[in-house]
């Protein structure tokens, strides 16, 4: 809770950093070192700019964590440390995301993933090493802080050996002008995808309580690794397409869309019912069948990470297409509808009535998104139904199947939830592959697969 609450401060640091990766990712065709240059520095002077909005919300954030969380008096200086210590993390991360934003927008994320890998492994040892040593929660938040500051180093190191021109420049007035506007709409988009992704934690523990928290978490932690592992491949995807349309072509990128939404149906809908079908024997062997919220959250949790993936990756779309506006918009939208719901439903139905909250609430984005879209692509602004009749219908069998015989079915060990996991996941993605898909996109889909399976083996 104190993570997902202090997670609400990023969307008041102008991000001047996502901005960059966008702006550089436009440009990454262009030869100018000193412009790109000038545009780290105009990111650095946004995030100045903004550097005392964020720890004046921060320090109300640090001074709001004991009510919001509903300790005690015990508790209460142990929960002040902790956030401060969590938004003190947050404020180097801002600086840690300059380098990276840079590797990123010029289509070299892929250098950071062995290096990111081992700051995981790092960051995991603290954690543990801070809960042996009984640190508690402040511990485990310096451990937070210390990785962010070790990141942030090799980040800076990486940035300066693989981009020849990474450096900082002082910019003109016009260009902070114009990666500030643009950052203030993407700050906007940040807070209402906080308050979309990140309400139901925070609602559930308002209104119900901490512990109802803890089983909901705990049911959607596999959705939620899923959907971070998306957004970490769709992210890395954004800057090759952003090049195509900082060139105009339109039509290549209209062909790429299709083929990244094809992948991430493919993905949702095999990750998904692998999900419905052995969540309940993780948890069992993990920390026990008391703490499984059920059938109704498993599958409404699992509907909205699909649900998620694919406004996602078309809200990476319409950002690399330098149009935040209308999709802050449409997000606000969704916003209200998302909270006021769960706000409705959650007294009465407890976690079936947040899931609802997010379902209903996001398909506003599920609509506006594809829309605004193909309008950008030059084509009408309508969302073309036909073509997802078929892997929409293909989902949902799936789903209620897996769902179904998820409930009956246990694996008896760690060894035996492995191998069924593995053998479940390779058959579900076989009948998703040959049911869902027309041949063509059947075949595109596979070449890619042997594409990148060629660069796997040559890498």
């Amino acid at each position: 809770m104190l993570g997902r609450l202090i997670g609400y401060i990023s969307a008041t640091d102008g991000r001047p950093t996502e901005a960059l990766r966008l702006v550089v990712a436009a440009r990454q065709a262009i030869d100018d070192p000193a412009g790109h240059r000038r545009a780290v520095g105009s990111a650095l002077a946004v995030w100045l700019a903004f550097l005392p909005i964020v720890a004046g919300i921060g320090a109300a954030l640090v001074w709001v964590a004991p009510i919001v969380t509903k300790v005690g008096p015990a508790l209460r200086p142990a929960v002040h440390l902790t956030a401060a210590l969590l938004v003190a993390g947050f404020l180097l991360g801002g600086l840690a995301a300059v380098p990276e934003s840079v590797l990123r927008g010029m289509n070299l994320g892929y250098r950071r993933m062995g290096l990111q890998a081992g700051l995981n492994i790092i960051g995991g040892v603290l954690m543990a090493l801070a809960l042996t040593r009984g640190f508690g929660l402040a511990g485990v938040a310096g451990a937070q802080l210390a990785l962010g500051a070790l990141t942030g180093i090799c980040f800076w190191a990486l940035a300066r050996r693989y981009v020849p021109w990474f450096g900082v420049a002082r910019p003109t007035r016009a260009e902070v002008g114009t990666l500030l506007t643009m950052s203030a709409w993407l700050a906007g988009g940040e807070l209402i995808a906080k308050l979309s992704l990140a309400s139901d934690a925070v609602i559930l523990g308002a209104v119900v309580s901490s512990s109802v928290v803890t089983t909901y978490v705990l049911t959607g932690y596999a959705a939620r690794l899923a959907l971070g592992l998306h957004f970490l491949t769709v992210g890395s995807a954004m800057p090759g397409l952003g090049g195509l349309l900082g060139q105009r072509q339109f039509e290549r990128a209209a062909q790429l869309r299709r083929e990244l939404l094809t992948l991430t149906w493919l993905f949702a809908t095999t990750v998904g019912a692998t999900i419905l079908l052995w969540n309940r024997s993780f948890l069992g062997l993990w920390v026990g069948e008391q703490l499984y919220a059920g059938f109704w959250v498993n599958l409404l949790t699992v509907l909205v990470t699909v649900q998620t993936a694919l406004v996602r990756s078309d809200a990476y779309l319409l950002d690399a297409a330098l149009q935040p506006r209308p999709r802050v918009i449409v997000s606000v939208v969704a916003a209200v509808l998302i909270v006021g719901i769960a706000l409705a439903l959650t007294p009465s139905l407890g976690m079936v009535g947040v899931c609802l909250g997010l379902l209903v609430g996001r398909g506003t984005q599920s609509i506006a998104y594809p829309a605004l879209l193909s309008a950008s692509f030059g084509g009408p602004r309508r969302v073309p139904f036909r073509p997802i009749a078929r892997p929409a219908v293909v989902s949902a069998l799936l789903f209620a199947a897996t769902g179904v015989l998820g409930e009956r079915v246990r694996a008896p060990n760690w060894f035996a939830w492995a191998g069924l996991v593995a053998m479940s996941f390779t058959l579900l993605l076989a009948v998703a592959l040959v049911a869902g898909l027309p041949a063509e996109p059947r075949r595109r889909v596979l070449a890619r697969g042997v594409e990148m399976w060629r660069g796997l083996r040559r890498g």
